[in-house]
């Protein structure tokens, strides 16, 4: 039987491999560790909002890949982890450049667990100016 444990153990190293696809634009990794239902809202530092699904936020990093963009920052700051059953949530900082400025961002990704392993179902990210 899982322990809680492990499973909070095993929803840190998805939210790590994510991480390093994402900085790297390995879309068709992404594609694996993001569900199918995918849902992200990007609220940025004039509160505008933004929707995407997992197309649309596949897209932002192969265009990035496909314009030859540098590796983005892999730093993160983990503040919490919690798994219930098949359902797990992270919240953690970040510091990126998605859009041409550098940011910081927190975030709030809530994963779900089925047959192939846990996958990300949603992401909020909150940008705002970085701080550093």
């Amino acid at each position: 039987m899982t322990t809680n444990d492990q499973r909070e153990q095993e929803v840190r190293q998805l939210i790590d491999d994510l991480i390093q696809t994402a900085t790297t634009y390995d879309v068709d990794t992404l594609d694996r560790i993001y569900h199918d239902t995918l849902h992200v809202v990007m609220i940025d530092a004039d509160h505008n909002v933004n929707i995407a699904d997992k197309a649309a936020f596949k897209g932002l990093f192969a265009s990035k890949r496909d314009a030859g963009d540098p590796p983005m920052n892999t730093w993160a700051k983990f503040h919490r982890i919690e798994v219930d059953g098949d359902a797990a949530h992270v919240l953690l900082s970040r510091k990126n450049n998605l859009n041409g400025t550098d940011m910081d961002l927190m975030l709030s990704i809530d994963l779900v667990h089925e047959d192939s392993g846990w996958q990300v179902a949603r992401e909020v990210i909150f940008l705002s100016p970085d701080s550093s």
